[in-house]
């Protein structure tokens, strides 16, 4: 069975271009939302998804209305793949259902890899640069040695640990695990 999935991004957008060629295409049922291409949850592709079966064939009017980046695109492509459903772009004239369109499915999967190959390489030549410049990444400390020695202080006038986390803007459980950490040091 081809199913078509139709996707406008505002209320304002008209949907009916789409839905005309899915109907044209001879998509027997039609799924449609109105949402961001980026977002994950969409309950429209998902209900298509959940109503898809082996030997169906997913089908779109165009690629970008299925996802807005190519890592997306390629995890929705893989998922259909694993349950053996096709995949059919109008605009683009993919089919995964034919060698051809199992071709362009392939070069997609070979692109999405080399750009997160391409993305973690950067990442890790950012962060050596930064480490050569001392930095070291991560979230900064909340507990200083100033708010340690405070905190001493606070708790041995008698001062509630919740109060002084509070005053020092700490949660309780980094306090005692701050006073922990220097019970075993010392």
């Amino acid at each position: 069975m081809l199913i078509g999935y139709a996707r406008i991004s505002q209320d304002t957008q008209s949907i009916n271009l789409q839905i005309d060629a899915l109907s044209a295409a001879g998509c027997k049922k039609i799924f449609s939302d109105t949402a961001s291409g980026s977002r994950s949850d969409r309950p429209g592709l998902k209900e298509a998804l959940e109503f898809a079966r082996a030997g169906d064939c997913l089908c779109v009017w165009r690629l970008d209305r299925l996802g807005r980046t190519l890592p997306h695109l390629i995890a929705l492509m893989q998922e259909l793949e694993r349950r053996e459903i096709g995949f059919k772009s109008l605009m683009e004239a993919i089919d995964t259902t034919t060698p051809g369109g199992r071709l362009t499915y392939n070069l997609f999967a070979s692109l999405a890899e080399f750009e997160r190959s391409v993305l973690r390489e950067r990442t890790r030549a950012g962060l050596a640069a930064a480490r050569q410049r001392g930095r070291l990444g991560g979230r900064p400390k909340l507990m200083t040695v100033e708010k340690f020695d405070a905190a001493r202080s606070l708790l041995k006038a008698g001062t509630p640990a919740r109060d002084v986390a509070t005053a020092l803007g700490i949660s309780v459980p980094t306090l005692y695990r701050h006073l922990a950490a220097a019970q075993r040091a010392a």
